[in-house]
């Protein structure tokens, strides 16, 4: 199991320090002497799904003041199925949203200039899904089956099935959401979140789903990542590094006591069960998506984006000609390498 320990989340405090966040690790409790609403720079943060435990770093940040305390009014955006991140950040809806390696390369493609500043994920949660009992033990052995995928699929993970493995689009179906149609197949498959559908088919199924994680057969984007305007970063970069290194902590802090963050995440989402949270946190850690070994959680690495864009390249998702390094900066992040 891929734990983030206590001497990481030491580790990050101890750097947060050079970099001006004023604050004991250990004390979460707001401090109202250190920042007013009237002193605090106003933030919008806009998340890509209702409020979940994938997000609970951001809503503990907020809910134990470590926003507060490094000059920010921050106002989470619950996201949803028909929100457009790119555009309400490109309209300055919102500072900062929660993006995917993906969204960001095709940016650049389209000369839109919005950045990449953090990789909350190391591992994207995306997965696959099948039946037990039915011979699927591998990837490959969904070739030639119904697989439910959402539309933004076709740019993300399923040209890369098509490439790596043999998958053809006339085994897609259209997934809305929804496990019933899956569940009733017992042929089928579904692509889903590790720290969500595996859990609702369990509910709803009453069976334990196979589960394939792309990230463990060759997709490997960062995820849940923190992206902003161009302008933004070069206008104002001590507001940048601000919010990042907050959020960071704020996700230490989520790891060693989710509560605070969990109040929230239920207040914006009420559909959201305390079983769920329980199970996505679970599986967050036990996989390792955070963080692995001594990687500080919002690293990322050139050669992480330069492998991700070759094989995308590959896949035909990307134009060999793009310029990928547009697309992130490191500049706000990696301080345990520096």
């Amino acid at each position: 199991m891929n734990r983030i320990n206590r001497r990481q989340f030491i580790q990050y405090c101890s750097i947060s320090f050079a970099t001006h966040l004023l604050t004991s690790c250990n004390n979460n409790t707001p401090n109202q002497s250190e920042g007013t609403n009237d002193t605090l720079e106003e933030v919008v943060f806009g998340t890509n799904w209702y409020a979940q435990a994938e997000h609970g770093g951001f809503y503990q940040a907020v809910a134990t003041g470590i926003y507060q305390k490094s000059g920010l009014d921050v106002t989470i955006k619950m996201g949803g199925p028909q929100v457009n991140g790119t555009q309400l950040l490109m309209g300055g809806v919102v500072d900062f949203f929660m993006g995917f390696g993906a969204d960001a390369i095709k940016a650049v493609e389209a000369g839109i200039p919005k950045i990449t500043v953090a990789a909350i994920f190391q591992k994207d949660p995306q997965v696959l899904i099948a039946h037990p009992g039915v011979g699927v033990k591998s990837i490959e052995d969904l070739k030639g089956k119904s697989i439910y995928i959402s539309a933004a699929a076709n740019t993300t993970f399923w040209p890369f099935l098509k490439a790596k493995y043999g998958f053809s689009d006339a085994q897609k179906r259209p997934y809305n959401f929804n496990v019933a149609p899956f569940i009733t197949d017992k042929e089928s498959a579904q692509q889903g979140y590790l720290s969500s559908e595996p859990l609702k088919v369990e509910q709803k199924g009453g069976f334990k789903p196979v589960v394939f994680l792309l990230a463990d057969y060759g997709y490997n984007p960062y995820a849940n990542t923190i992206e902003t305007r161009q302008q933004l970063v070069n206008e104002k970069p001590d507001l940048v590094r601000r919010f990042v290194d907050a959020s960071i902590k704020g996700w230490y802090s989520y790891l060693e006591n989710p509560e605070p963050g969990n109040k929230l995440i239920k207040k914006d989402n009420p559909e959201m069960t305390d079983e769920q949270l329980t199970y996505s946190l679970e599986k967050i850690r036990e996989y390792g998506l955070l963080t692995s070994g001594d990687t500080v959680i919002g690293d990322m690495t050139e050669s992480r984006w330069r492998s991700f864009f070759e094989e995308q390249v590959k896949a035909g998702v990307f134009k060999a000609n793009t310029d990928y390094k547009k697309a992130f900066t490191l500049k706000f992040i990696n301080k345990n390498q520096k």
